[in-house]
């Protein structure tokens, strides 16, 4: 497999350091309020690079961080706590507000097929952890103590600009929107270790450390949990572009000071979701997520549909056009796979012929997680030359990484509801399958032909019997 580094800014082949065994970290959510869309379209792309990894026969470790302290309104390290805006805004202590949306995040998750990490740490529960990495930057003349506040001396480090993708202006305050100078710092690049009570006062969650009762920056939460659960060696690290600079890039500085060697070798990064406006963000209002989509008639897995039919680099504007497209392409993708079940019922598929057809599938994820390729790949399955049991069985493969749920989709659609069939209907069906399992096949086809007479039909396959009206 090969991957775009955002380090090196090439493709690169994809070498974890240890044989067959990947350590993933992705950025997590700052639980302050609901994730939109544009949020959700960065974890929908991770999720399907880690399903790939395991695809390709990897042993996958993947940790995610939650944010539920830490994460400022700017991230010049200036500005109220994005959890503390939220429990002001809906008055409810922040552990009632991480809590909620907490578990609002991964339920938006669940209904878009993505995979639950291995690890999910809240930074809360990590605050002696970065209390030690901290103590031990200072030690090692990495980080000094101004106004109160611990920072990063910037200056310290060789490459502090490791990634070379911003500007001088980005650099002389270090920060990428509401910029306050901060004038403790010696270095305008210098960011913030640890907050004391000297700032911030209406901070909610604090704690005792050397230098004060406070609280962590953002920074330093995610090197933290990462180097706590996945050593001190990472192979991948994820996130939105909005990462890069300056979350992604004081990552590297203070992880790599405090280890004292190179510590990620692989930046896989996910570009932003657009409006017609421009990017989508909270504070711009524009505001749409999974519950809005389903609100408005969406299935949400049509929106992760709507994401893979574009390249995790490429910016993706949002329509309700757009979505309204996908909608019906979902739609014509599970109907035909519902006419290829029924054909496929009852048979066999042989496993030389499913590999076959998985080959462009297979292609296009190796070439830097290409799924607007891939799904042309799952669009020639349908169309090639071999049995419907070998397509079938090669789409529900592919599918554990797309995860679209379009086997599923299709057996919903190709089936009457369970409340549909009569009773009457269900009861036949079920004395049919106890003459079978009774080897009564006689019986069995008596029940069948009755069944058929009523105006449906009955098919044993290999997820179980199946009713259709006629």
């Amino acid at each position: 497999m090969r991957i775009y580094n955002t380090l090196t800014h090439k493709v690169e082949d994809f070498v974890p350091r240890e044989a067959g065994k990947v350590g993933m970290y992705t950025c997590g959510p700052t639980v302050y309020h609901f994730a939109h869309i544009g949020n959700l379209r960065s974890y929908i792309m991770e999720d399907v690079l880690e399903k790939y990894l395991r695809f390709t026969g990897l042993d996958v470790k993947r940790v995610m961080n939650i944010t539920d302290v830490g994460h400022l309104t700017s991230d010049g390290d200036t500005g109220d706590d994005k959890m503390l805006k939220g429990a002001k805004r809906e008055h409810k202590t922040v552990m009632e507000i991480a809590k909620f949306y907490t578990d609002a995040f991964f339920a938006d998750c669940k209904k878009l097929n993505i995979k639950t990490p291995d690890v999910v740490v809240p930074a809360t529960t990590y605050v002696d952890e970065f209390i030690r990495v901290i103590s031990s930057l200072i030690d090692k003349g990495y980080a000094y103590e101004a106004g109160g506040n611990i920072y990063f001396d910037t200056s310290k480090i060789d490459n502090y600009n490791v990634f070379h993708n911003f500007t001088e202006d980005d650099l002389e305050v270090g920060v990428r929107e509401g910029v306050e100078e901060d004038t403790n710092k010696r270095n305008k690049a210098d960011f913030v270790l640890w907050f004391t009570k000297s700032k911030f006062d209406d901070q909610e969650l604090k704690w005792d450390s050397p230098w004060g009762v406070g609280y962590p920056g953002w920074h330093i939460e995610c090197s933290c949990i990462s180097m706590k659960n996945l050593g001190e060696y990472l192979d991948l690290h994820c996130g939105g572009v909005d990462n890069i600079f300056p979350h992604h890039t004081n990552e590297i500085a203070q992880s790599e000071a405090y280890l004292g060697h190179k510590w990620c070798n692989y930046w896989f990064h996910v570009h932003h979701l657009n409006t017609t406006s421009g990017k989508m963000s909270k504070s711009k209002g524009e505001f749409l997520t999974v519950s809005l989509l389903e609100e408005k008639g969406y299935d949400p897995l049509v929106y992760r549909f709507f994401c893979l039919q574009s390249h995790y680099r490429k910016g993706l504007v949002f329509t309700w056009e757009n979505l309204d497209n996908a909608k019906a392409a979902y739609n014509k993708l599970v109907a035909r796979i519902g006419k290829l079940l029924a054909e496929a019922a009852g048979s066999e598929a042989d496993t030389a012929d499913v590999s076959a057809l998985e080959e462009k599938f297979r292609t296009a994820m190796d070439d830097d997680l290409n799924t607007s390729n891939a799904m042309t790949a799952l669009y020639d399955i349908l169309k090639a030359d071999a049995s419907p049991a070998a397509k079938i069985a090669a789409v529900e493969h592919i599918d554990t990484v797309l995860s679209l749920g379009l086997v599923q989709a299709a057996k919903k659609t190709a089936e009457p509801a369970e409340d549909d069939i009569p009773e009457e209907i269900k009861a036949l069906a079920e004395e049919r399958a106890q003459a079978r399992k009774a080897k009564d096949f006689a019986k069995a086809d008596e029940l069948r032909d009755k069944i058929a007479a009523l105006g449906y039909t009955v098919k044993e396959t290999r997820q179980g019997t199946v009713i259709t009206k006629s």
